[in-house]
């Protein structure tokens, strides 16, 4: 599994800053290239190339791109408070990550500061004639990836913040979440089958902090308890509601306070809960998708029928192949509880059920995704359908004010059961 330091790394490398500061570093670094490079420039090359060529286009780019930098942000503002209010604030740090935007804006200011600098340097001669050959060179190659990044930029904002769009970022990081889960189910550590089956010599561990398990670093706890020669049972996994009171793991065979310590430090806590290592997450913000677009004020039941086609995707990678004897268990001495499949299909489906009771529509396309899920190889995933499709009849039953749309939905759960 990944480590709390890797982990850190990879959500410092998908803040906006971090890319804008690389390629400002990067674009300061290019426009002092040209005084380093200027002795290997041959003697009458810088002739034909005018005095004033490069201080224009460097003016040019200058202005431009602060002005184009200051209407992106502003478009990325807007992009933000449209995935807040039309699909939910969950999803907001999603669109925030998005790769195209970040790459396009640190192009920009990573652009007006190569112009800028190039400026500065050219206005003190530390260039000379042969080294504004090579900002010159430098420079065209500048405008043909402004042109480029631009021509992304057009085509992405028609995009950028929209419903179906934001509820695809949602799907895909929720799918790859829960297919490394699969993978791993117990996070690379051994099943803990019951919290029963704990010794009742272990020593509970907690946290000094109220929030969510963003992560949780099973191979830092295998080295604590290998060196303890202990084993570790761990109670809260990544998406749970942790606070002082409640113990977030067990230790059996160690008696060192320093030990405990180490193993509340393996637990990174935050005031919300993360995708990476939460699948539960993902699937709980596809259903506030669907419920806020089921809400009076929006009333767009095509976009919770769209949410539950997805859900079909989401759960399919529930049922890939594995083989559950065949995973790796790099850490035997942590315990680890799994994610079940019903909590999958809790957090998915009763939400919309609930909020799409009213919507004949909606009942219909639930009833037809609970059907095709009822096929699925694992017994599981037919008693849930089942379950669901009993539960969601009930509802449109007291929300369904026209009789012949309750036989309708009825007829389609019927179809479930008789699978």
């Amino acid at each position: 599994m990944t480590s709390r330091w890797v982990w850190l790394l990879s959500k410092l490398v998908r803040k906006i800053w971090f890319r804008a500061s690389l390629f400002s570093i990067l674009a300061i670094i290019t426009a002092l290239v040209a005084i380093v490079a200027s002795p290997f420039i041959p003697g009458d090359l810088p002739t034909k190339i005018g005095a004033d060529a490069v201080d224009n286009i460097l003016g040019i780019i200058a202005s431009s791109m602060l002005t184009v930098t200051t209407f992106s942000l502003s478009t990325m503002v807007s992009a933000y408070s449209a995935a807040t209010s039309n699909v939910t604030p969950r999803a907001t740090t999603l669109v925030m990550e998005d790769s195209t935007t970040q790459n396009v804006l640190a192009t920009f200011i990573g652009s007006f500061l190569f112009s800028l600098v190039g400026i500065i340097a050219l206005s003190t001669g530390a260039y000379g004639d042969r080294g504004r050959v090579v900002l010159f060179v430098v420079t065209v190659a500048v405008i043909v990836l402004i042109v480029v990044t631009l021509l992304r930029w057009i085509d992405h904002l028609s995009r950028l913040g929209r419903v179906t769009e934001t509820t695809e970022r949602v799907e895909k990081v929720t799918i790859e979440a829960m297919r490394s889960r699969r993978k791993q189910p117990y996070l690379g550590g051994s099943r803990l089958s019951a919290f029963e089956t704990i010794p009742a010599t272990a020593r509970p561990v907690f946290v000094d902090r109220i929030g969510y398990v963003q992560h949780l670093d099973t191979g830092a706890l295998s080295g604590i308890a290998t060196d303890a020669k202990a084993q570790i049972y761990i109670h809260m996994i990544p998406g749970q509601f942790v606070d002082p009171s409640t113990p977030v793991a067990w230790i059996d065979g160690a008696d060192d306070a320093e030990e405990t310590t180490a193993i509340s430090r393996c637990f990174t806590v935050g005031d919300t809960r993360s995708y990476d290592q939460d699948p539960r997450f993902g699937a709980a913000v596809l259903s506030e998708i669907a419920s806020r677009a089921l809400s009076a004020a929006t009333n767009d039941p095509g976009t919770a029928i769209d949410v539950l086609t997805r859900t079909v995707r989401v759960l399919a990678v529930w049922n890939e192949t594995t083989g559950e004897d065949e995973h790796e268990v790099p850490y035997p001495n942590v315990y680890v509880p799994a994610i079940s499949l019903d909590e999958l299909f809790d957090d998915l489906f009763t939400p919309i059920a609930r909020d799409g009771a009213g919507v004949v529509e909606v009942g219909l396309r639930l009833q037809k995704v609970l059907r095709i899920l009822a096929t699925f190889e694992h017994d599981r995933y037919r008693e849930n359908a089942l379950r669901h499709s009993r539960e969601a009849l009930e509802r449109a039953k007291h929300g369904l004010t026209l009789p012949a749309d309750f036989e309708r939905v009825k007829a389609a759960a019927e179809a479930v059961g008789g699978l």
